[in-house]
């Protein structure tokens, strides 16, 4: 297993996707205002009205924040950029990697479980195999405390049903799910390219970055696909063995959904 850069969380609980919460959120939030003034401003709102007040600020503190509200509020800035221009499918897999950084028990489970048994040819994957990921995890320490087996077989079937609402299993109650083909968009390939370029990665970082192998992608793999879109104009790759030299078309993250859109 890989160790994690942060302790694994347990904000999973509050909520999965969360698609038509955050995009309603998106449209509230204004930069650069924090979650406090975000969540009164989402119960005031009235868009809410369905959920109790303090759902609403659990939905914003423990969902929204820790995922789009972080270096510099950058994934928030993107997001309002593409959420009415691109495709729902486009939106959603961007939503993903957020989600994974924020909850990095997910981002593992899916590079560290989901793709091994695929590549190995399994066409299943169930509750059990998450809790086994899970309580290994707490006995390797990765959790900020020692979680009793009750909170282990939420996790686990939290993370399985955040699988399932991003399209790498199939929906449904079910405690096995049938395993989806998940391909990276041409729009999230570009997104997340530019995302890490603003983060301050090197070019030959942005190729090797965990990101990419939340879509079973390797640093090739995405050196190639890059090299496509080259051809496209969204930027200029240059490659010479083991050094590849990027010229980004975007030289900020207003002009993102310009070059994505």
């Amino acid at each position: 297993m890989k160790v994690a850069e942060a302790q694994y969380n347990t904000f999973l609980q509050h909520g999965t996707s969360m698609f038509s919460e955050t995009r309603t959120l998106l449209r509230l939030w204004k930069s650069p205002m924090p979650w406090q003034e975000l969540a009164t401003l989402a119960v005031s709102s009235g868009e809410f009205a369905q959920i109790s007040a303090q759902r609403v600020r659990n939905i914003v503190k423990y969902v929204f924040a820790p995922r789009y509200l972080v270096n510099d509020n950058q994934p928030a800035r993107i997001l309002q950029q593409l959420v009415d221009r691109i495709a729902i499918r486009d939106f959603e897999q961007i939503l993903f990697v957020y989600t994974c950084r924020a909850n990095p028990i997910l981002g593992d489970f899916v590079r560290d479980v989901y793709w091994n048994l695929y590549s190995s040819g399994k066409t299943s994957l169930g509750n059990e195999d998450a809790l086994e990921f899970v309580l290994r995890a707490v006995s390797d320490g990765l959790t900020n405390t020692a979680w009793p087996e009750t909170r282990s077989r939420r996790v686990a079937s939290d993370i399985t049903r955040c699988c399932a609402d991003f399209g790498l299993l199939e929906t449904g109650p079910k405690s096995v799910r049938q395993m989806q083909p998940f391909v990276v968009t041409t729009k999230t390939l570009i997104t997340l390219a530019y995302d890490l370029h603003f983060l301050g990665l090197g070019d030959n970082q942005v190729l090797a970055a965990d990101d990419w192998k939340l879509f079973g992608l390797e640093r090739d793999d995405v050196l190639a696909e890059l090299k496509r879109q080259a051809l496209q104009g969204k930027l200029i790759v240059q490659s010479a063995g083991a050094v590849t030299k990027i010229s980004w078309s975007c030289k900020s993250i207003e002009e993102i959904a310009d070059v994505v859109a």
